[in-house]
């Protein structure tokens, strides 16, 4: 009899991927250029691209900012740096570094940040990094010229990425795995959404804001008024998976959940990722916790504590 490991990384890696989607790679440049004004990203193109390189993309239908960074994309998104880093095989830990004169644009794509002095010298990233995008067009073959494949590139590097800060993603990904928990349950109440806000409206009409958030990691609040809110739900996730730290882990949630209750919140809940926590001990290291949740439970539907969890935010924001 084999006995094979559960998937649990690969699980976290779709979350993840989903998100970086997003934010970073092929679909969130089109977002990026469908705001843009055509004409100047054509002008930079051909000021900053290899032109018969240029003309090779086009002559498969593609467009010179699928493998070229110009500045006017990067500064009006520049989150996007990690789309050509990642497109032209190169790690964070190569890529951002002194030697590489790279180091100092980091901030673009982990905070979407652009500082005055990276906006000075944004000319010059894109120069390089379109002198190496030069370098990985005329190396492809043609067969290698279609938007699957370049996707399938940024992939490639982002796969060991991934990978390497496992433990850092881990986190992040419980936390999109709460949030798309609670996308499901109120999926028919909502008005709009991005990957970090849903917007849905309660049955007084009220609009409510369900939202990512530094600390807490999710909170839930409904709008009385312009500029006034009630805040319903403040929700810290707890991603590690090590049991023997679990009790670290409650007493940071406390923490958190203490700011929340300073701040207006009724409810506090608390999501971990260990599904052997004793929830006695763990209401008295966070007393201010009112209800705790397994996230392998909230991922299964047909559990009573899934119910439990959509029974009470139902009746939190007041929908039917």
């Amino acid at each position: 009899m084999m006995h094979l490991p559960t998937p649990n990384l690969q699980i976290d890696f779709a979350y993840c991927l989903k998100e970086v989607r997003e934010k970073m790679l092929a679909d969130a440049l089109q977002s990026c250029v469908e705001d843009l004004d055509l004409s100047e990203l054509d002008s930079q193109l051909h000021e900053y691209a290899d032109a018969a390189c240029l003309r090779r993309l086009a002559s498969f239908g593609l467009r010179g900012e699928l493998a070229f960074a110009v500045p006017c994309v990067l500064e009006k998104d520049p989150v996007l740096l990690g789309y050509y880093r990642l497109l032209l095989g190169y790690s964070q830990k190569l890529f951002y570094t002194a030697a590489s004169g790279a180091g100092q644009f980091k901030s673009m794509e982990e905070k979407g940040a652009l500082s005055r002095t990276q906006r000075e010298r944004i000319s010059d990233l894109c120069h390089a990094l379109c002198k190496s995008a030069a370098t990985l067009v005329d190396g492809l073959a043609d067969y290698m010229l279609n938007r699957n494949f370049l996707d399938e590139l940024t992939l490639l590097t982002l796969g060991p990425q991934l990978r390497g800060g496992a433990n850092v993603q881990r986190g992040a990904v419980a936390i999109r795995q709460v949030f798309d928990s609670i996308q499901e349950i109120v999926k028919d109440t909502i008005q709009c959404s991005s990957s970090h806000h849903i917007e849905i409206k309660n049955a007084s009409g009220r609009k409510v804001l369900i939202e990512f958030a530094s600390d807490p990691d999710i909170v839930i609040r409904e709008e009385l008024r312009a500029d006034m809110f009630r805040n319903l739900i403040a929700i810290e996730v707890k991603g590690g998976q090590d049991y023997s730290n679990i009790h670290n882990r409650i007493g940071e949630a406390e923490k958190s959940h203490q700011k929340a209750r300073n701040s207006g919140y009724i409810e506090c809940w608390t999501v971990v990722n260990v599904d052997r926590m004793d929830i006695e001990t763990a209401k008295k290291e966070s007393p201010s916790t009112n209800m705790f949740f397994r996230i392998s439970d909230l991922l299964n539907a047909a559990s009573a504590e899934h119910q439990t969890f959509s029974d009470l935010l139902v009746s939190c924001v007041g929908i039917q």
